[in-house]
């Protein structure tokens, strides 16, 4: 049995090949008793995991909630002696039920972060001072590329009652869904997430054109398959603080705005800009949840 628990943010426990075994139940024994059950098998993991079947690749669980559980493989059923045939005529038959062996099942974990909103962006755009600047994360900060090799999580609270959890997926580069840079292992980590931010870096400094990149990162997420491409996003400049970016954002916005893409601008450094962008993905990733329970509503049979 696996059970979701919150207090485990990884599969690291599990991340090598293991033959895992429940308890053996025990033989009969003399004056009519049965041997006591086998143990169960419980195995923790995070919030958020998927179970597969290794060979036929179905999907057997989903494990979204804390404290969800899933039997994965069943035990045996015990066998009976001739006691359990004893009849009043017949106090010793001589009849017995073999029992049954367990199941036996090659599984593979899959672990999905479960984010409200995903961040996403080239290497090195500022997407973890962004998210170190809206919430508690505390995601390594360098000037040089692909420092975030996890996905980290913040919960950004955007009215006294009212957060959302934004997740800043490491760098993703050209060739993302084929494995490249740090592949295509972070690009499933969008896929729970009901909004993308991304994030561009139109300063000039790295001799990167912003607006190539956005559509790079966007042939990638359809090429990743799935709904990724078709999820709502908000286009962000970051690094406001410099005066590069000032200057070349006119262009980059108009760019955008000439495809009905609205480009909003902001600095992690300085927080310019933030409270009003995360009270804009508050309310996009609410209106995005509010739409798919609508349609789940609909779709449910009266």
């Amino acid at each position: 049995m696996l059970v979701a628990d919150p207090g485990l943010a990884t599969l690291v426990d599990l991340s090598y090949p293991q033959h895992l075994r429940a308890g053996r139940g025990e033989h009969g024994r003399g004056k009519d008793q049965h041997g006591a059950r086998g143990a169960d098998l419980v195995l923790r993991v995070p919030p958020g995991t998927l179970v597969h079947d290794a060979e036929s690749g179905e999907l057997l669980a989903d494990l979204r909630a804390p404290g969800a559980r899933a039997v994965v493989a069943r035990g045996g059923r015990g066998g009976r002696g001739n006691m359990h045939f004893a009849t009043p005529t017949n106090r010793a038959p001589r009849r017995a039920q073999p029992g049954t062996p367990g199941e036996h099942r090659d599984v593979r974990l899959e672990l999905r972060v479960l984010a409200d909103a995903g961040l996403l962006g080239f290497p090195n755009v500022g997407k973890s001072t962004l998210i170190r600047a809206v919430s508690a994360a505390r995601p390594r900060v360098a000037d040089y590329p692909f420092t975030t090799l996890v996905p980290h999580l913040g919960v950004v609270r955007v009215g006294e009652d009212a957060s959302f959890v934004l997740a800043d997926v490491p760098g993703l580069i050209e060739g993302a869904h084929e494995g490249h840079g740090l592949g295509s292992r972070f690009l499933r980590h969008l896929a729970r997430t009901a909004v993308l931010v991304h994030l561009l870096d139109v300063s000039g400094l790295t001799g990167r054109d912003p607006v190539a990149d956005f559509d790079a990162l966007n042939r990638e997420l359809a090429l990743a398959g799935g709904a990724l491409a078709a999820k709502p996003q908000i286009v962000v400049a970051g690094k406001l603080d410099l005066a590069e970016t000032r200057a070349h954002l006119p262009r980059v916005r108009d760019a955008l705005a000439a495809r009905g893409i609205a480009l909003h601008a902001v600095s992690g450094a300085t927080g310019e800009g933030t409270r009003e962008l995360m009270h804009l993905v508050g309310d996009a990733v609410r209106a995005e949840r509010a739409a798919v329970g609508a349609s789940a509503d609909a779709a449910a049979p009266a």
